[in-house]
């Protein structure tokens, strides 16, 4: 059984900035919330898939990665002092420490397990108490990109359905997509870290079909001709992910009356990641 698709993360520079945008493009947004080492973060949840925008709270107190550990917060800091995008992706485990054995088997990764918990708020504005797992992977041909698996301890306290409902119809978050110069270099990683074995693969890149959600691996050529956007000439990286709504043309009226820059292109609408944090966003029909 592979691995689906948990969430993504968007490392940007003003929380409250990218938390508002997401209001506008029609999304119901959590409340904020805190990580005990400084990040703060956003919510905007899919049944099973979620966007975490993330960003630095201004007295937070980082420390960096000891020897032969991973830190989630010192990866988000370096990241955002670079640039604003989607730097993190996550798939969904069952066992963290099982995940944990298999990657070190298959030499992606060897971290210590990385636990932490803290609040969370309803719809209501009552806490509850949300705990994880975290089990790390390494690509070396994407050192650019921090991997990880999420095993949830309390579930029941994390998934609401109240805030899955969305005013631009958004209902699954089916796909990522990530830009790389030689799509089957990672091949081999993701097989590992998905669990998938079976990939479509094409001139234009790899697809990968995991319990939840796609991962596509293209040639800057296959995204500019897919996506119609162009990607600069960067290290592996991931750029932009799919929203399945029930009615592309209210979310193109919507996001023209918000003055939000989209062009449509194979049946989707695409707002580049110039506009939308370094990420490009491309909604289509579920």
């Amino acid at each position: 059984m592979g691995r689906g698709l948990d969430h993504f993360v968007l490392c940007v520079r003003d929380l409250d900035a990218a938390a508002e945008f997401y209001r506008r493009l029609g999304f119901t947004v959590g409340a904020k919330n805190r990580h005990p080492w400084g990040t703060e973060n956003h919510i905007v949840q899919t049944p099973g898939t979620f966007l975490e925008l993330l960003g630095i709270a201004p007295d937070a107190a980082i420390a960096n990665a000891g020897p032969g550990e991973k830190s989630f917060g010192a990866f988000a800091r370096d990241y955002i002092a670079q640039r604003e995008g989607f730097g993190m992706l996550v798939l969904e485990s069952a066992d963290a420490k099982a995940d944990k054995a298999d990657f070190a088997q298959a030499k992606i990764g060897d971290y210590p397990i990385f636990p932490f918990a803290r609040e969370g708020k309803r719809p209501d504005g009552s806490t509850v108490k949300v705990a994880f797992e975290l089990a790390f992977a390494d690509d070396v041909h994407a050192p650019g990109i921090f991997f990880f698996v999420c095993e949830q301890k309390y579930p029941e306290n994390f998934w609401n359905a109240a805030m899955q409902k969305h005013a631009n119809g958004a209902s699954a978050f089916p796909g990522i997509i990530m830009a790389a110069e030689n799509p089957s270099a990672h091949a081999e990683f993701f097989q590992h870290y998905t669990g998938v074995h079976d990939f479509d693969a094409t001139s234009a890149g790899l697809t990968i079909t995991t319990p939840r959600g796609q991962i596509e691996v293209l040639t800057r050529a296959a995204i500019a001709f897919l996506y119609g956007v162009e990607i600069s000439d960067e290290p592996a990286g991931l750029v932009g992910y799919r929203i399945a709504v029930s009615d592309l043309e209210a979310v193109a009226e919507r996001l023209a009356e918000e003055e939000i820059p989209f062009h449509e292109r194979m049946g989707r609408l695409v707002v580049s990641p110039a506009d939308a944090y370094g990420t490009m966003l491309v909604f289509e029909a579920p």
